[in-house]
């Protein structure tokens, strides 16, 4: 099982990432909605096995500038490089040392200006554990230049819930210009507006979930759009996705089970565990926006840390996991809690546990699951002693009625 990141609608595209929790301690949100327990994705923690240049979220990395992963023992199982949240992804080539412990680009590759990229690694000790990581970087942005980094992927399949989702490089001043100059269009068509959280994202949706079969456009005209003084767009690009099939979930954490539901039928119903008492599982809409065949989650990321400093737990092969919140809540794979635990009890820190196996298998609820869903699939959770999800938090404007939605404009 690697640590793999499954795109929709491009057969599987990989990206590699891991996170962390322990029997008791699993989850990822903790009491009054606080994301406690989804370290090792995003961020350092103390004792990293896999070394990646440059560090986790940089910015202003030189195209020229050094990029390399590497291990002390063991040896680098996979490594991806590639350009991510763009009209054109691409792939970084690279080489892995003789001995199988340093990847460092080919030669000659230089890395594209205003770009992210994502670093995925597996890796195995001597023992043929494994163990993963996940990092992003962006690289320099001309002077007095902006970009717009978005979801989903170009030429996508998505779930019904997709929301279109912009991260802009800098603070957007005149945000009615920005968002004038960026055009969502479907077809059949439907109205779609957009939204801004705070004065660096915008999102765009539909009053509803999409129609399946619905073929998306976005155009984007921010070349020489005057975002804020002096700062200009540098972006001139159209970018397409397709709607998928209808599957939305439903978590009643009071009765510990996941109604799945393709195209309003029921598909299956699961035993599931959610939030202890003191760290609960937000109630609300989340969206799928990550899949990760094997994930990370260390504690010591996130402040559970021990009188040293050490994460108070940190497994390195949380199988099936797919992040509902950019906070921290996962839907994942289970293999430490007991059998009986799923249907009958609620023990993580906030995430929805399925019951899975060790190095995950398609046979168990959460692989089963994990193979039925795409990036856009809703989960809605019911009958937790949470607050509601907040908006901005991942995909989660449908949990805003469209009045409030269409109030979020620029353009009203």
């Amino acid at each position: 099982m690697t640590h793999v990141l499954k795109r929709a609608g491009l057969g599987v595209a990989a990206a590699v990432a891991w996170a962390g929790l322990m029997a008791g301690l699993a989850g990822c949100t903790g009491q009054g909605g606080l994301d406690l327990g989804i370290g090792g994705i995003s961020g350092k923690s103390s004792g990293e096995t896999i070394r990646v240049t440059p560090d986790d979220r940089a910015k202003d990395v030189a195209p020229d500038g050094r990029l390399e992963v590497s291990v002390d023992s063991g040896r680098l199982e996979r490594v991806r490089v590639r350009k991510i949240e763009d009209a054109q992804p691409a792939e970084v080539p690279g080489v892995l040392s003789a001995d199988g412990r340093r990847w460092r680009p080919g030669p000659g590759t230089r890395l594209a200006l205003a770009a992210k990229y994502a670093v995925d690694v597996v890796a195995l000790d001597g023992h043929g554990r494994r163990s993963a990581r996940h990092t992003t970087f962006t690289t320099r942005i001309p002077e007095h230049r902006f970009i717009g980094y978005f979801k989903p992927e170009n030429r996508s399949t998505v779930g019904t819930g997709m929301i279109v989702s912009f991260d802009f490089s800098r603070p957007i001043r005149d945000r009615a210009a920005v968002e004038r100059a960026i055009r969502v269009t479907a077809r059949p068509p439907v109205e779609v507006v957009g939204h801004w959280f705070g004065k660096e994202r915008l999102d765009f949706r539909p009053r509803e979930y999409w129609k399946p079969g619905t073929e998306v456009t976005v155009d984007l005209r921010l070349r020489d759009v005057q975002a804020a003084p002096g700062v200009y767009g540098i972006q001139d690009k159209s970018v397409a996705f397709t709607v998928g099939r209808s599957q939305v979930s439903l978590v009643d954490a009071e009765e510990h089970t996941m109604e799945v539901r393709r195209d309003g039928g029921l598909l299956a119903r699961l035993p599931i565990t959610a939030g202890a008492p003191r760290t609960t599982t937000y109630n609300g809409k989340m969206v799928v926006s990550e899949l990760y065949d094997v994930t990370r989650m260390n504690g010591a990321t996130v402040g559970f840390t021990d009188k040293e400093g050490k994460g108070e737990y940190d497994i390195k092969d949380v199988p099936h996991a797919m992040r509902l919140t950019t906070s921290g809540t996962f839907l994942h794979g289970n293999y430490w809690a007991p059998r009986d635990t799923f249907g009958s009890a609620n023990v993580s820190h906030g995430c929805v546990g399925l019951r899975d196996v060790k190095g995950g298998s398609p046979d168990t609820p959460a692989g089963w699951f994990f193979d039925r869903t795409l990036v856009g699939d809703v989960v809605e959770v019911v009958n937790s002693r949470d607050r509601k999800v907040a908006p901005d938090n991942g995909l989660g404007g449908w949990n805003m009625d469209w009045r409030q939605w269409k109030a979020g404009s620029a353009l009203r």
